[in-house]
């Protein structure tokens, strides 16, 4: 059997590799099963810091494998995606998301529910749902999180294509490089956050997407108690001890 996910690891990355470049890495009952497997691994590994998804062939993933959704027997694309996006969205665990390439309606759910996504400035982008009569439903929701909500507001309704560089423009990515350059550019992000402490890059990712709907005081307090938490705890106190020696802390690869 054709295996359409590869996973590799080095230097604490987990590399998962959407690899049906037939279908331009669609999102087929297969695809997804093999994606969701290999994510939960990644996420169980001790030996896994941080976790890129990327993609082989010209294309990141078109979308929703269309030829299986018109067969009724076939289980649809809401069956494992919500737990996919829920999986990258929430794990403890920094996610890249290094585009190979294009990245249309679906694939884009993909992109947005991770932590940074890079890709070359050669990519284009679409949320071409409506023009088939179906409706960006379960990606709206970690793309409105992401996206300008103007801008998600013209892309979900006119289905247009738009470049790399609108793309960082309106919050879709961080970084649009020229091709040659997407490697070390990725990279540069993996090397950085293996630095931090894994528990403190697990509540940091908490802190950044719920702490903007706390009300200001109660904010200031909860994170006075959480900043007191942290310097005292084991991992804080083997980064201070790490700095003040000169010396890479015990968690980094």
């Amino acid at each position: 059997m054709t295996e359409l996910v590869h996973r590799s690891l080095a230097g604490g990355v987990a590399t998962l590799t959407l690899d049906s470049p037939k279908n331009r890495n669609a999102l087929s009952t297969g695809l997804l099963a093999e994606l969701d497997s290999h994510l939960r691994q990644a996420l169980d590994d001790d030996a896994v810091r941080v976790i890129v998804l990327t993609g082989a062939g010209p294309v990141f993933c078109s979308g929703a494998d269309l030829k299986e959704q018109r067969d009724p027997s076939a289980a649809p694309v809401t069956t494992s995606l919500p737990d996919i996006l829920t999986m990258i969205w929430k794990s403890p665990k920094p996610v890249v998301c290094r585009l190979n390439g294009t990245a249309r309606a679906g694939g884009l759910g993909l992109v947005t529910a991770c932590d940074f996504a890079i890709a070359p400035d050669t990519a284009t982008f679409a949320f071409s749902e409506v023009r088939l009569g179906v409706v960006p439903a379960m990606i709206a929701v970690p793309v409105l999180r992401r996206v300008n909500p103007r801008a998600a507001a013209e892309y979900f309704l006119t289905g247009e294509v738009f470049g790399a560089a609108r793309a960082v423009e309106i919050g879709l990515l961080n970084r649009a490089v020229p091709e040659e350059e997407l490697d070390a550019t990725v990279r540069h992000y993996t090397e950085m956050l293996v630095k931090g402490g894994p528990e403190a890059l697990a509540i940091t990712k908490v802190l950044v997407g719920e702490l903007p709907a706390v009300p200001f005081e109660e904010g200031l307090r909860r994170m006075a108690e959480l900043s007191a938490e942290r310097f005292t705890s084991e991992e804080g106190q083997e980064g201070i001890a790490a700095f003040m020696a000169k010396r890479p802390p015990r968690w980094v690869p």
